[in-house]
């Protein structure tokens, strides 16, 4: 497939998030998140090479880690924070707390019309939980971010 351009298309994106226990992270995000496992893969060892969760329209991949692919806790932590957007940011918050998530910020109302904070999971990937709470323009987000630095 290519894009109106003739250049080749993206057709899927989704995050691979490697953990060390793949199946107790599966069952943390499906406790936690609502996560459905829709498939997974097993190597000779019984290990996750390959297990992909549907969260709401969102889809994410999770494999155990291996020499090729660390996991965030051998690296001393990730730099990447995944953004969840949800109906209800502090009933998620507390659903991932209540099954071994920390807090990193905790949730609260924020400047650009968000109830969020941000939690790490078990196995050190972190989440950023919102939920709109304001119809903010960028411009009335912009000037709220100017007066916070100001």
């Amino acid at each position: 497939m290519t894009n109106a351009t003739g250049e080749p298309a993206v057709t899927r994106l989704y995050a691979r998030l490697v953990v060390c226990d793949a199946a107790r992270a599966v069952d943390f995000y499906r406790d936690a998140l609502g996560a459905e496992e829709t498939e997974r893969y097993t190597g000779p060892d019984g290990t996750i090479v390959h297990a992909m969760l549907r969260l709401g329209g969102a889809a994410i991949a999770v494999k155990d880690a291996d020499p090729a692919d660390p996991a965030p806790t051998s690296l001393g932590g990730s730099p990447v924070i995944m953004a969840l957007d949800v109906s209800d940011a502090d009933a998620v918050a507390e659903a991932m707390l209540r099954r071994g998530a920390t807090v990193v910020y905790p949730v609260a109302d924020q400047h650009y019309g968000q109830r969020g904070g941000r939690l790490a999971d078990p196995f050190g990937h972190l989440w950023m939980i919102s939920q709109t709470i304001e119809d903010l323009t960028p411009g009335e987000i912009q000037r709220r971010t100017d007066e916070l630095f100001t």
